[in-house]
């Protein structure tokens, strides 16, 4: 038998590190006590059959104990931050009420979920208005997986996800369901979801007097909007689901003791193959789901989960049944359609920093369609940092309504972690990754930089999927004007004082986020 390898270094480039940033801010551990890992409750159908589910999501304002002090005021869906977790089952027909209960118009994106653009994907031309409900409605046709919700108003989606406004999706299918991975939710089957924050007077967030156009950071970890979290673990092997929900921190992940573990799964579901190492780096908006053995570790003992050099989760063992199954060299099958012959290849840049970030060269444009594919067929897109190798940094590449998958980086293959279904992909400067891709249905959909702060800034496109009988079919697409005057009433202020990246007014003509 040949022998596994474990993987010891973080594949990136390090000289691309966030903690190269001229603006980067380290963690620092909380002066708070531990508190057990919030877990977020399953969200309940309202309805369901066996053909059939039906959901209402509703996004809403509330307050959220993270600190000792103040409650910090925070917005989440279901829940006064983050949210509840939301499973759909590959095959079913999907009915979502998406409810409005903010001060403020919000959209709904299913980041990694196959979905129609641009309105059920819920991209920036899909906004839901305060008071207002909207129904959307999908039979999905996926692998399992674990894809997120966050909301996507550009160019107000980096204050909108600072607020709370991200939860879990969870994909079930039934290949997924008889491999030996743990699946009991809370249990052996965690989410664990990374961001961090700063935490101003009274406990509360400020997102103006934080903002960077690079990305809005804190130096405070909140794992599952948990602060200095601990998880009491009673059986040996836990599955980790992570996602880095982060404006802009890039995480670098590993145990105490160099402690070994398993990747088995990514954006788009299960790998084909394990991938054992004892340190992973994840970009915003990426998931990797792990599979940790406490099986050298006794009742009493402590394990740590840390980013670089601060303690993110501390797991406490408990008494645990021992688990001597091990992970089969082969978990899943990717199948994938050649590209199709004659073909374009798609070419995408991703440009500068700071109030200078570009897609090929252009800022974002909502009436604009940047590029276009044939619903069904399978192209290459070519991804290019163009980023100073130096100083550059590494641009977290995302595209709606696919996953894809990764071919190359540099005509070299990729990190041994990027072998399944991706949405996602970090990008270091002066690299090209390149990628193939298939769109199932007809739309319009983003594809941008994932540092929310550059999408908003306009590292972002958008491309049009469409089919031979309506090549050029027309969508109502949503313009700025009409998005700041929606805001500047809602805030009760002129247009021109609306605060956003470009146009960053006095605080008190923001009051109401606050």
């Amino acid at each position: 038998m040949t022998e596994k390898k474990v993987y010891t270094d973080y594949f990136f480039d390090e000289p691309a590190f966030n903690t190269h940033d001229g603006g980067y801010i380290p963690l620092v551990e909380a002066d708070a006590p531990q508190k057990p890992l919030a877990i977020p409750p399953l969200l309940k159908p309202d309805q369901e059959t066996e053909t059939d589910t039906w959901y209402t999501v509703d996004a809403q304002t509330g307050e959220s104990q993270l600190l000792p002090g103040a409650k910090t005021k925070t917005w989440g869906y279901n829940a006064p931050l983050l949210g509840q977790t939301i499973v759909f089952q590959d095959g079913k027909h999907i009915h979502v009420t998406l409810k409005n209960d903010l001060p403020e118009l919000t959209t709904f994106h299913w980041h990694g979920l196959n979905v129609s653009g641009p309105y059920v994907d819920g991209g920036c031309h899909a906004p839901v208005y305060p008071g207002e409900t909207k129904q959307i409605d999908f039979t999905l046709h996926q692998h399992a997986a674990t894809t997120w919700l966050h909301a996507h108003p550009c160019p107000e989606t980096a204050i909108q996800v600072w607020h709370g406004l991200a939860t879990l999706v969870y994909v079930k299918d039934e290949a997924e369901s008889k491999m030996p991975l743990p699946r009991n939710y809370g249990v052996d089957d965690i989410p664990i979801i990374l961001q961090d924050r700063r935490f101003h007077e009274n406990n509360q967030w400020d997102y103006e007097a934080d903002y960077d156009p690079d990305g809005v950071q804190g130096p405070t970890a909140m794992i599952n909007g948990t602060i200095n979290p601990y998880f009491d673990v009673t059986t040996q092997k836990v599955r980790l689901r992570i996602l880095d929900g982060s404006n802009r921190r890039e995480w670098r992940l590993h145990f105490s003791d160099d402690l070994e573990f398993a990747q088995v799964g990514s954006d788009g579901g299960i790998m084909p193959e394990p991938v054992y190492m004892n340190k992973v780096m994840i970009t915003c908006a990426e998931r990797d789901e792990i599979i940790v053995d406490f099986g050298q570790y006794h009742a009493g003992d402590v394990v740590t989960l840390y980013s670089d050099d601060v303690p993110l989760v501390r797991f406490r063992i408990h008494d645990y049944k021992p688990d001597n199954s091990k992970l089969p060299d082969h978990l899943a099958d990717i199948t994938y359609p050649d590209v199709t012959p004659g073909s374009q290849v798609h070419k995408v840049t991703l440009d500068g920093m700071d109030e200078q970030v570009a897609l090929n060269g252009k800022k974002f444009d909502m009436q604009r369609i940047d590029d276009r594919q044939q619903v069904g067929t399978t192209e290459i897109w070519e991804i290019t940092n163009t980023n100073d190798a130096k100083n550059g940094m590494v641009h977290p590449y995302h595209m709606h309504g696919t996953q894809f998958l990764v071919l190359s980086r540099n005509g070299k293959e990729p990190y041994p972690n990027e072998h399944g279904y991706k949405d996602t992909v970090g990008v270091n400067p002066q690299e090209t990754v390149r990628i193939k891709a298939k769109f199932d249905y007809p739309g319009v959909y983003m594809y941008h930089c994932h540092i929310i702060e550059h999408e908003d800034g306009g590292m972002m496109g958008q491309f049009q999927t469409y089919t031979p009988t309506d090549p050029n079919k027309k969508y109502k697409l949503m313009d700025m004007d009409t998005l700041m005057n929606a805001l500047a009433k809602e805030r009760g202020v002129k247009m021109d004082d609306v605060w956003t990246p470009e146009n960053p007014k006095p605080k008190e003509s923001n009051e109401d986020l606050k």
